[in-house]
């Protein structure tokens, strides 16, 4: 079924709608699938539907020009006013998938359209007449620790982590595994290289690195000081990757837990691929400290304005929050109901952005050795800065020119002044959010489309170009609320 097809039947008054849910469950120790409905459907003797919801699904999603993204789904309720689903609230509900679709009552299962993929965060007693089941993003399967390898054997601190190194980091501190060999782990898995190795900023020509294992061993004693080296990190199919979409599909893919990771249908090949494409700036990262991977995730896309979101088929993609020069949907009047556009957010406007890159991952300010004075102090600096500055916003708009600064994973100084300079192209401008309730036929919008949006009201007759930055989509009432920012 095509979209117009799909939009065609949400906008008939004579459609005979249906929410389906099929949720997974583990009850009495084997995992099954429950298929529940909020009305009856018999779409195939194999897979009866029970009609045992009440009401259908709600989701709110939203993005922001701070990197952070959000969504949620309200409750599921299900009937059960003589007890007979009692014995579900012993069943193992938490962790386990909900994926939903709407159709109408006449169709085969295969014409439905899928609206939401979730994950269950339990079961409760609603009332004595019903459960509910509370759900939340699938990414939150991505809420599980990065690695949980720890050094053990005879290090002096065998609980400590085995770091995880991502991309391309400076002057990191490898972990101490073995006091007898000297040997040292400067990341967790295959790695790809180790460009230097120093003690006290000085280099150390008597080391032997083995990057497939992330090891490090000195063949002569350490003496004293920190040890520290520049390498570059985690292979992914082989391939050494350092991007943040290549570096976000290896972490989603190949860390965390067995049972949550992500597997390639999980991800939005085509949408993550032109992300990459646009964003192909080297980045680092080094983790020593329990990380987890949807934490780490955030970290590299943040680098470059973006977040996680999934599409509305649990599909991962990387949005970027910019302002869109073209737009391929309008959003009229006639798609929105009466009256309900509004203002609802105008941003301050900003003279200048300041952006961290190149992090010193071991900042060593008192080094007594023979360095260059230079040196010392590029070994004493934690991040490097580039600032990008409009000195007509700052007089017009009487702004202090000195920001705050944005760490980032970024390691190029063309790539952090490039950044630094597209948020500025965003931010020294005030942006509007509008908020409306619109028709059945903008449910198929996702988050982060890019939108033209037209009224006869604050300036919108000619229409503006923004963002989807919030969605709210209520398949009961066929209702959406939007905020698009311009």
């Amino acid at each position: 079924m095509t979209d117009a097809q799909f939009i065609s039947w949400l906008q008939d008054s004579g459609a005979q709608r249906v929410t389906l849910f099929e949720v997974g469950v583990k009850s009495a120790g084997v995992d099954i699938t429950r298929y529940l409905s909020n009305k009856i459907y018999i779409g195939s003797a194999n897979t009866p539907y029970q009609a045992v919801v009440a009401g259908g699904l709600r989701v709110t999603e939203s993005i922001a020009m701070d990197a952070s993204a959000s969504l949620s789904a309200g409750d599921i309720e299900i009937y059960n006013a003589d007890g007979s689903r009692d014995a579900w609230l012993d069943d193992i509900w938490t962790n386990q998938p909900i994926n939903a679709f709407v159709g109408d009552v006449r169709w085969d299962r295969a014409d439905f359209r899928q609206v939401f993929s979730g994950v269950i965060v339990d079961i409760a007693c609603k009332s004595r007449d019903r459960l509910s089941l509370r759900l939340v993003n699938k990414l939150e399967r991505l809420n599980t620790p990065v690695t949980d390898s720890k050094i053990g054997g005879n290090a002096a601190n065998p609980d400590a982590l085995v770091p995880v190194l991502l991309g391309e980091c400076h002057n990191i501190s490898p972990v101490p595994t073995n006091p007898v060999t000297l040997e040292y782990a400067f990341g967790d898995g295959v790695n790809e290289a180790v460009a230097e190795v120093r003690t006290e900023g000085k280099p150390r020509g008597t080391v032997a690195v083995t990057a497939n294992t992330g090891r490090l061993v000195f063949s002569e004693a350490v003496g004293p000081g920190v040890v520290t080296c520049d390498a570059q990190g985690a292979k992914f199919n082989g391939s050494y990757v350092n991007t943040i979409g290549q570096l976000v599909q290896y972490l989603v893919t190949q860390r965390g837990k067995a049972t949550t990771k992500f597997s390639a249908a999980d991800l939005d090949a085509v949408q993550l691929a032109a992300f990459d494409a646009a964003n192909p700036q080297p980045v680092g990262l080094y983790l020593t400290e329990r990380t987890n991977v949807l934490v780490a995730c955030q970290q590299l896309a943040g680098s470059v304005g973006a977040q996680l979101v999934p599409s509305m088929t649990g599909k991962l993609r990387l949005i970027q929050f910019a302002i869109p020069a073209v737009a391929a949907a309008e959003i009229r009047p006639s798609h929105q109901l009466d009256r309900s556009i509004t203002i609802v957010k105008r941003t301050e406007v900003v003279a200048s952005i300041k952006i961290g890159y190149c992090r010193n991952w071991t900042p060593q300010g008192k080094l007594q050795t023979s360095l260059p004075d230079a040196h010392k102090a590029l070994y004493a600096q934690e991040w490097l800065s580039v600032t990008a500055v409009d000195a007509a916003v700052q007089a017009t708009y009487k702004l202090d020119a000195e920001p705050v600064q944005i760490d980032t994973c970024l390691l190029r100084k063309v790539d952090a002044q490039a950044e630094a300079n597209r948020r500025l192209a965003i931010a020294k401008v005030p942006r509007t959010t509008f908020r409306f309730e619109a028709t059945p036929a903008q449910l198929l919008l996702e988050l982060g489309q890019a939108v033209k949006l037209f009224s006869n009201r604050f300036g919108l007759a000619a229409g503006k170009v923004g963002l989807l930055t919030s969605r709210t989509a209520d398949w009961d009432t066929l209702r959406s609320t939007l905020e698009v920012t311009v």
